[in-house]
């Protein structure tokens, strides 16, 4: 552990190394310094925490639409509900081919 007379001499380094008026500009550069840091650090932890609670969370339930395209037998795989629309509605326009017996 570093006691006050390790921290006077730490200081007194300081001092010899920058100066005396180069030393406020110095306590600031180094306080954003931290500042940035732990912005970044509760960044990266919010970050973490969202993208453990999306692998914990199930998957969303099919909508009406895809469901309606999976009976239609359109492949849903990767297209948005308005894709999958303009499918239902292309599909639907479609004249069926009537057997003769």
């Amino acid at each position: 552990m570093i006691g006050t007379p390790e921290l006077i001499a730490i200081f007194g380094v300081i001092v010899l190394l920058f100066g005396a008026a180069k030393l406020p500009e110095l306590a600031r550069s180094m306080g954003s310094s931290v500042g940035e840091f732990k912005k970044a650090q509760k960044e990266s932890e919010k970050s973490l925490k969202e993208f453990e609670k999306s692998l914990t969370e199930p998957a969303p339930a099919k909508t009406k639409v895809q469901e309606t395209a999976e009976k239609m037998g359109i492949d849903i795989r990767g297209k948005t509900d308005d894709q999958l629309l303009d499918e239902i509605q292309k599909s639907s326009e479609k004249p069926k081919e009537v057997s003769e017996p």
